[in-house]
């Protein structure tokens, strides 16, 4: 299993054979390499899951927004307190 985290494209970064992508994650705007996609056509605005830099395959906002409340949840403190 592999931790996937989305972004949102910026815009497909000039030369690099078009492989690189400025992704936003959560407010942070990183370059991502698109080789490892079927399709590196990407338009801004669409989502994709990265792992480890790569993004590994296009999601649709409601995919990107599953994904963001899986991370959030495991960011989360566990409930100490016992059961009443």
């Amino acid at each position: 299993m592999c931790l996937g985290i989305p972004g949102r494209v910026v815009h497909v970064l000039e030369g690099n054979g078009g492989m690189l992508a400025l992704v936003d994650v959560l407010g942070a705007q990183r370059p991502i390499n698109l080789g490892m996609l079927d399709d590196m056509d990407l338009a801004p605005g669409q989502w994709v899951l990265i792992h480890m830099g790569f993004a590994l395959e296009v999601i649709d906002e409601a995919g990107a927004e599953e994904a963001l409340a899986g991370l959030e949840l495991l960011g989360r403190a566990r409930d100490t307190e016992a059961p009443a």
